[in-house]
């Protein structure tokens, strides 16, 4: 689900997020769990938004101390990892592959798509970021290289096309997000299209002005986002 291949968030490394135990360091046995404290984070993201997500916050979700969270996730970019991750395990198991590895790609794009409008922080926490790729994350890179086998695209390439897919998949849906708040303001909405014509007017951008005299494409998200994804999907050349 994620786009990068960094080395930790926070200074953590990998083998200590993901591999170790899902108990902390020190002390007694906890109260609760790695899984817990990352659902709780994971919930009041979803209903108020990744800016939410404090360590404090999401103790009081748990029932847990501030400091008690800290043997689990040391700080918000590691708590990030492993909500990212999580969410990720809503996309396993991925629907079986066809063979085509073309419509096997658009097939992962969409369920890609369809995690992200369930989970509207995720755009935002996969952008400007460097990730560790967790157990769930992994299983669904796995399907991705598998459905890529049929072309012939070399290793790197093929991690390449996933991160070209997810970065598209992930930037549409956050513009998908802000048109949304945007259609809730209708005036702002007429703002910006007599400020769009106004430009297409003014006879210095002609290009524009002609792309905007075209007959109209359907504009609902769905089509969208298939429209632009065949775009990419079938622009790929599979032999470089």
């Amino acid at each position: 689900m994620v786009r990068g291949d960094g080395s930790g968030a926070g200074g953590v490394d990998p083998q200590q997020l993901w591999l170790n135990s899902d108990r902390p360091r020190k002390g007694r046995k906890p109260a609760f769990s790695r899984a817990a404290i990352t659902a709780a984070a994971v919930a009041l993201a979803d209903a108020e938004g990744i800016d939410a997500v404090t360590m404090r916050r999401v103790a009081s979700r748990v029932g847990a101390g501030v400091m008690s969270l800290y043997s689990y996730a040391p700080d918000k970019e590691t708590l990030l990892q492993l909500m990212v991750d999580h969410v990720s395990g809503e996309l396993s198991p991925p629907d079986p592959l066809t063979g085509d590895w073309r419509a096997d790609l658009k097939a992962i794009a969409h369920a890609q798509r369809a995690l992200m409008l369930r989970h509207p922080w995720l755009p935002t926490a996969l952008f400007n970021r460097r990730w560790s790729l967790g157990p769930n994350t992994l299983a669904f890179l796995e399907h991705a290289l598998a459905a890529l086998r049929p072309t012939a695209l070399d290793g790197g390439a093929k991690l390449e096309v996933f991160s070209l897919i997810t970065a598209f998949t992930a930037r549409l849906v956050a513009d998908e997000i802000a048109q949304a708040a945007l259609s809730a303001s209708p005036e702002r909405a007429a703002a910006e299209a007599r400020y769009l014509a106004a430009v297409a007017a003014d006879g210095h951008h002609p290009e524009l002005a002609e792309a905007l005299s075209a007959p109209p494409r359907p504009l609902t998200p769905d089509a969208t986002f298939a429209r632009l994804l065949d775009r990419i999907v079938d622009g790929l050349d599979a032999g470089s």
